[in-house]
């Protein structure tokens, strides 16, 4: 027996949420689910590799909605995994064998984290954080003491590095980038990067290649060139995949594993939408499709995504962005995200710095430390295509 819904979101995350939310917002009545392999409320995944690593919040703290929400707003939360979808006759089936029919459905699936193709990546102590789950996981492992290894230099990385450290362990960090983060930021802002972690005592080896993973006298050791490091638990920040595959078995055609959609949300298939992680969107005010991982964007698709499926003319138009916490410092970051060819690092004083991105002659991007009028001006400017100079 099949339960019927007007509007599916296959998803419990931030995406998945705000899609139930913007349903609701522009007057669809009908009946909602979300879908969520967790078996939770959707909730604050930024936290788990700050302040709940670092033991200064609580689970508690991370919902985004209280569980009164559901029953306010008339969502039924489904706990379960889709492993297939049939677009033609509109319908969702789950592990446990049930079937939920829609109207309209947004796949919401997010993305899961990548291991590196190396001997030793899938030893029980070899962990990553994505989830509420895996930080539990990864924090029953740890005594007091314990030396880690963190692999990888992009912002999940640096900041599992700073907060590991911060919570009193010996931490290395192993990369194959020059500088963290340089690929997304430029040389000169990414050693701004890896100043701080070296401060506050984490043992950056950058250049290096992981090449083996290996079981030494009951801890791991990474080894990467000429660098070897041992740790009781090894934490993998290589980055993330999307979760298309249920998308691609519906017939959809992937872009490097995400799903198109247009402004709207819209997928190829009528009735079926993409937001968050998953999703390779139009923006339409870049003018271009975008694939991008952060927390509020996903919000603003998912948004997108519920207020199309009830007919309004909702489009993602918005500058991409996010904030970074790497220890004590906040880095806050604006860009369309597919690449710049010049860059600019403005120092302020007191460690206070805005770093601009150019790319064919007009402002793409903007990064800044202690400088949020910056951060503010420089979004806009992204918004207006400002000339660089």
């Amino acid at each position: 027996m099949s339960a019927e819904f007007e509007l599916l979101v296959v998803g419990g995350g931030p995406a998945g949420l705000a899609a139930a939310r913007g349903y609701r917002a522009s007057g669809g009545r009908g009946a909602v689910a979300i879908v969520t392999d967790e078996h939770r409320m959707p909730y604050n995944r930024p936290p788990l590799t700050k302040e709940l690593l670092r033991g200064e919040s609580s689970e508690d703290d991370l919902p985004i909605e209280a569980e009164g929400w559901l029953q306010d707003q008339d969502v039924s939360l489904v706990c379960g995994r889709a492993v297939s979808l049939d677009p033609v006759d509109r319908a969702v089936s789950l592990s446990g064998g049930r079937e939920l029919r829609y109207r309209s459905c947004v796949l919401a699936t997010g993305a899961e984290p990548t291991r590196l193709p190396v001997p030793g990546a899938d030893h029980p102590a070899v962990r990553v954080i994505r989830t509420l789950d895996h930080v539990r996981d990864l924090t029953a492992r740890l005594e007091d003491g314990d030396a880690l290894v963190v692999i990888g230099s992009g912002f999940i990385g640096c900041e599992i590095a700073a907060s590991l450290k911060r919570r009193g362990h010996d931490v290395t960090l192993i990369s194959d980038e020059e500088e963290p983060n340089a690929a997304r930021l430029g040389l000169e802002a990414a050693a701004e990067i890896a100043g701080w972690l070296k401060d506050a005592g984490v043992d950056v080896n950058l250049g290096v290649g992981v090449e083996e993973i290996a079981a030494v006298d009951g801890s791991l050791e990474v080894r990467a060139g000429a660098v070897r490091r041992q740790g009781a638990v090894v934490v993998m920040a290589a980055g993330v995949s999307p979760r298309g595959e249920l998308a691609a078995a519906a017939g959809l055609a992937l872009c490097g594993g995400a799903v198109p959609v247009n402004a709207a949300m819209c997928t190829s298939i009528e009735g079926l939408y993409a937001a968050g992680d998953v999703a390779f969107a139009q923006n339409a005010l870049a003018g271009r499709a975008l694939r991008v991982e952060h927390w509020g964007d996903a919000l603003g698709q998912g948004e997108v995504a519920g207020r199309s499926a009830v007919g309004e003319d909702a489009h993602w138009d918005a500058v991409p962005g996010f904030w970074s916490t790497i220890g004590a410092h906040v880095l806050k970051y604006a860009a369309w995200g597919d690449g710049f060819d010049q860059t600019r690092l403005e120092h302020h004083g007191s460690g206070s710095f805005t770093a601009w991105y150019g790319r064919d002659g007009r402002i793409v991007g903007v990064l800044t430390h202690e400088a949020d009028e910056d951060y503010e001006r420089g979004s806009s400017l992204i918004a207006e295509r400002a000339p660089w100079r």
